[in-house]
């Protein structure tokens, strides 16, 4: 006869079989009940009854360390109750009984629930379920591999399985972002830390809570012993963590100025215990709970980042170390990093790269072994700066012992370059630091160095500023002389924002001559990447929309594939532009009815608020044709700008030798049909022209009916044809649609435009087709 105690018994002795009694193990099991507060609550109406009364599953899983995760069983002694056909009969079956209860705790927990049911282990069903915390479904679990779960496992494997779910990270990201900015405003408001300390009092805090009677024990301290305390600590762990390629010294010095500054250490009414008191209080509760788990999470640089947002602090200088954490992630698959690989970035700054590769490794490694060797072998990074050394060596041991590797000094270093050049490493990942207009150390000669140190027919990848994409700078040809230029991405212009730098991502195969390879690059535009710019939380994917495009690029990349507007391939040289922007066709099926209407309408109303209104007329009044409901440009042309056009360039005028007056004043701006004021100069430039940015907001294209003055970042394009309103506006629109081509990075200056191409209707004999344009404005529905 079938009996449910038989079924418990067996789950109880599985997990006797994994340890989960054991003293040592962080484990707290409970049955029936629960002593932790969040979840006694969320059960207290959660009887499968439905009458609002008390209910729990057999088994309650939790441990202390990751507080967000439980894992609870529900138990059937017959197999045939293990799953009803609709998962809704909760009393009667184990899958459709543990799904109501994680139903109930996933407004606070991310919840695993297991469904166990038979009497005997080899005959037994098993089906595990995650869900997600705060979200309103659930899916099967499975390991981070995506194989199914079919058996018993240990809590770790549960919780780590568990956090590879991209909605387990993203919530867990948002999270702590949110902590961040609390974060923030304490030190801000009670702690007095520089931009420096900030960053280094987390990373020390989090390897002191690694010391248990640290952890236990920070609260007993006076404010000032608990400041000596935790120094004491930092240097005991970093001396335990034995990092090889690092003097203790080195390691501990730039927390010293935390151990003795005034304000942490000095009581208040609201903290009688003292400032580095709370923050510890803090950090131990909702920060060093999640360290273990966040495989692929540069916890330390994501503060770091967070904290500039918030600051005045050297935003330019510190930006090109703070790699954001979705492009560390798209080195690791553009590069396929695997198990067997070995990763090198020699300017690893807080290890963001490193973490990323770990994260895409660990998920092929098969067994712990396999991820012991990682950690230990694989990883090699170089950093200089002693603070950030400190960060990204703190980070690595918070990872799980990823330091061994870690070098202290520079790059350029003799015997640090033999030493990384005996692991022969396949892949290296670099983001330079800036130049700064130090041509020795310009950002090219990072990425050189970097390949120079790869084994032959290593990967390398590197993010860089777009000028070195396009500006003929002479290590270009030094690279290409050793190296294949495989492929170049233009990335989104604010994609470090708030630091003002256009960026795109270079692959490279070492140590095989670009010439010798006789095969084209790979030019991506990826520019939409559907993050956006918010006020103090800076980009963000609140649509969860980058994995679909993350994919989407790396398979592109990986296939080479040739899409109009996307991307395309090319051969090159040092010579030659290396970015999208330069070969890439244009995708005409991307213009639309919409765009010409947004053209004309801004372009009225410009004039409405001029009171020109006899310029209205002339557009509102036209007699229309018959409506145009699409738009078929596959019997268009193409014709470079120049050859349609004369194009002038405008002329600086600063605001300080500006009058007022009468004169139109165009500048590169995107709205109000470019006029930015009106002066006193007589004008420079005749109507009936078309104004385009080429600084500024590069692109923008504007009809301009009467004579006016152009800045110096616009050039004028006088037409070689009659060019009227019509054929104005329609041509003004076309142009717009070579925007993606052009940002503060790559400027549509007066060469370029000029040899730009833009595709327009022609008549039979090869002419532009001025009536149809005409013909087209006037079809738009502008009746008053």
């Amino acid at each position: 006869m079938s009996n449910e105690r038989i079924t418990e018994n067996l789950v109880r002795d599985e997990f006797r079989q994994l340890g989960y009694y054991d003293d040592s193990n962080d484990v707290v099991i409970e049955e029936q009940k629960s002593q932790v507060i969040a979840i006694n609550t969320l059960l207290k109406s959660a009887s499968k009854s439905g009458l609002a009364n008390r209910g729990a599953p057999e088994f309650i899983v939790s441990t202390p360390s990751t507080p967000d995760f439980v894992v609870v069983f529900e138990c059937k002694a017959n197999v045939k109750h293990h799953e009803s056909q609709n998962r809704d009969k909760a009393k009667d079956y184990a899958v459709d009984g543990v799904l109501h209860y994680a139903r109930c705790l996933q407004k606070e927990f991310n919840v695993i629930a297991v469904a166990v049911s038979g009497q005997k282990l080899k005959q037994a069903k098993i089906s595990t379920f995650l869900f997600p915390k705060s979200s309103s479904g659930y899916k099967e679990l499975t390991t981070k591999n995506d194989e199914p779960i079919d058996q018993i496992l240990t809590v770790k494997d549960y919780i780590d399985h568990g956090t590879y779910d991209p909605d387990v990270t993203r919530k867990r990201h948002e999270d702590l972002m949110s902590f961040s900015r609390e974060l923030h405003e304490f030190m801000r408001d009670h702690a007095k830390l520089t931009e420096s300390e900030k960053p280094l009092l987390v990373s020390g805090t989090l390897i002191a809570l690694r010391n248990r009677a640290f952890a236990v024990s920070f609260g007993e301290y006076n404010p000032a012993d608990l400041q000596k305390q935790w120094m004491r600590v930092i240097k005991e762990e970093m001396k335990n963590a034995d990092i090889p390629h690092s003097k203790e010294y080195s390691m501990t010095q730039p927390y010293s100025s935390i151990a003795v500054h005034p304000e942490l250490g000095k009581p208040s009414l609201k903290y009688p215990k003292g400032a580095l008191h709370e923050l510890i209080k803090l950090l131990h509760v909702k920060v060093w709970p999640f360290i273990s788990v966040y495989h692929d999470f540069d916890v330390v640089g994501q503060f770091y980042g967070e904290f500039l947002k918030y600051t005045g602090g050297d935003k330019k200088a510190l930006g090109i170390v703070l790699t954001p954490r979705h492009v560390t992630e798209l080195f690791s698959l553009i590069s396929q990093a695997h198990k067997g690989s070995k990763v090198l970035d020699i300017c690893a700054g807080t290890g963001g790269f490193l973490i990323a590769a770990m994260h895409q490794m660990l998920r092929t490694a098969k067994s712990e072994a396999e991820e012991v060797d990682i950690k230990k072998n694989r990883l090699i990074g170089i950093e200089q700066q002693p603070n950030m050394y400190a960060l990204g060596a703190s980070n690595m041991i918070l990872r799980g012992d990823g330091k061994a590797n870690l070098h202290q000094g520079s790059c350029f270093d003799e015997g640090i370059v033999k030493e990384v050049q005996s692991h022969n490493c396949d892949i290296g990942m670099i983001n330079p630091p800036y130049s700064q207009s130090d041509e020795e150390l310009h950002e090219l000669v990072f990425v050189k160095h970097m390949l120079n140190c790869l084994a032959p027919k290593g990967i390398g990848v590197a993010i860089v500023p777009i000028g070195c994409a396009i500006s003929n700078h002479p290590v270009r040809e030094e690279i290409l002389k050793e190296h294949t230029l495989e492929a170049v991405m233009s990335l989104p212009d604010d994609l470090f924002y708030p630091v003002g730098v256009v960026s795109c991502i270079m692959v490279f195969t070492a140590h095989q001559p670009h010439s010798a390879s006789a095969k084209k690059s790979w030019f991506g535009l990826w520019k939409a990447d559907g993050f956006v710019k918010t006020k103090h939380r800076g980009r963000v994917n609140d649509s969860n929309s980058w994995p679909e495009i993350r994919d989407e690029w790396v398979s592109n990349y990986l296939n080479r594939d040739e899409i109009p507007g996307l991307c395309t391939k090319a051969a090159v040289t040092s010579e030659d532009e290396w970015c999208a922007e330069a070969f890439m066709e244009t995708d005409y099926n991307l213009l639309t009815i919409k765009d010409f209407k947004t053209v004309v309408l801004n372009y009225l109303s410009h004039n409405i608020v001029e009171e020109e209104f006899g310029i209205v007329s002339e557009i509102v009044d036209a007699e229309p044709n018959e409506i145009v409901n699409s738009i078929d440009h596959a019997g268009w042309a193409w014709f470079e700008l120049g050859e349609i056009f004369d194009l002038k360039k405008g002329k600086r005028l600063t605001k300080a030798n500006m009058t007022s007056g009468e004169t139109r004043f165009i500048g590169a701006i995107d709205s109000n049909n470019g006029l930015r004021q009106k002066i006193g100069q007589k004008p420079i430039h005749t109507g009936n022209t078309i104004t385009v940015n080429y600084n500024g907001s590069v692109g923008e294209a504007f009809y301009q009916t009467k004579d006016f003055w152009a800045s110096d970042d616009v050039n004028v394009l006088y037409p070689k044809f009659d060019l009227n309103v019509f054929s104005g506006l329609f041509i003004s629109t076309v142009i717009r649609l070579e925007k993606v081509r052009f940002n503060y990075g790559r400027k549509w200056h007066l060469e370029r435009m000029a040899s730009s191409k833009i595709k327009l209707p022609i008549q039979d004999d090869g002419s532009l087709d001025l009536e149809f344009m005409e013909a087209f404005i006037k079809s738009l529905p502008f009746k008053r």
